[in-house]
């Protein structure tokens, strides 16, 4: 049964892009396809960082400790959309105009702080396979630590971004902050011990 939990995972991980390409190919989309790809892509790249943070408490709290073994694929899918969420916004929406997604970048501040993200992301998405781990033994851990910095500007980036409805990323920072919480207190009372 255990071989049988990471093919599942990697096709659920798949759901989401595969039903936005329906609507895609079946013209549900609004008048303004390209802000629907990039909101797509961005919800379901905080989506998958969240869900990947979810791992450990998950683990510690109810004992799942066979989830460990799916944290890297969900970090991978994070990533994933992430890259989905970077090309949409350069290609469809920037048209590729290297002088606008450089000026977007200094002069927005949620496009920033969502670069910045996505430019973290990707010595974590290059360093996920077992040669890096054993590679970078003790240094790799403290690297893909960066993911709760990664999470937080992406929260950010979600929040500058809406401008009136805050319900989402609301939630989305409320989440972020109790498994920030459980991280934080697991931590003190490791030291203290």
């Amino acid at each position: 049964m255990r071989w049988l939990i990471k093919p599942v995972l990697f096709l659920l991980c798949l759901v989401p892009l595969g039903l936005f390409t329906l609507q895609v190919v079946s013209g549900e989309l609004s008048a303004d396809p390209v802000k629907d790809a990039t909101l797509f892509t961005g919800d379901w790249t905080l989506r998958f960082l969240l869900i990947t943070l979810c791992v450990t408490p998950l683990r510690r709290i109810m004992g799942w400790t066979w989830l460990l073994r799916l944290r890297r694929m969900l970090g991978l899918y994070a990533f994933f959309y992430a890259c989905l969420h970077f090309t949409v916004w350069f290609w469809l929406d920037r048209e590729l105009q290297f002088g606008d997604i450089l000026e977007d970048i200094i002069k927005r501040p949620y496009i920033t702080v969502g670069f910045s993200a996505f430019v973290l992301l990707i010595p974590l998405a290059v360093t996920s396979n077992k040669f890096s781990i054993r590679r970078l033994k003790q240094g790799w851990q403290k690297l893909h630590k960066l993911v709760y910095l990664i999470a937080i500007l992406g929260v950010l980036h979600f929040i500058w971004l809406v401008k009136s409805d805050l319900l989402e990323p609301t939630i989305y920072g409320i989440i972020l902050i109790i498994l920030l919480g459980l991280r934080a207190w697991w931590d003190r009372q490791h030291k203290a011990s």
